[in-house]
């Protein structure tokens, strides 16, 4: 799968300072944060031999400010579809990271407080 995306997710020529930690490794830190829902800075990068966290967060920031994640996204997909591979019939909207727009009306199921009887 590697393959598939390293051009996507190959970084710019840098000209100065530190050398960067390559891409792949980044990616192997931020799957790892993914997978075990461990906190950025929690990260074991000695043991496991990657980036530390703060900077695995920094590349993952970087890279979808780019439009590369979406870029891998839709390769992958489109990848995936094209083998046959992805099954459509169940599908997950989320929207919990959207903003509601000003002035909009919160949602009667999360306010519990209405409902509870007030003590005097």
């Amino acid at each position: 799968m590697w393959e598939r995306i390293a051009e996507v997710l190959a970084e710019p020529a840098q000209v100065m300072g530190r050398p960067r930690y390559a891409p792949r490794a980044c990616l192997e830190g931020i799957l790892y944060v993914l997978a075990t829902d461990t906190p950025w800075a929690d990260v074991p990068y000695r043991e496991l031999g990657l980036p530390s966290g703060e900077t695995c967060r920094r590349r993952l920031e970087q890279w979808q400010q780019r439009g590369v994640l979406e870029a891998v996204f839709l390769l992958l997909r489109a990848q995936l579809d094209d083998a046959g591979q992805l099954d459509y019939t169940r599908v997950l909207i989320d929207a919990s990271m959207v903003e509601a727009k000003k002035g909009a009306r919160r949602s009667r199921a999360r306010c519990a407080a209405r409902t509870a009887p007030a003590f005097i």
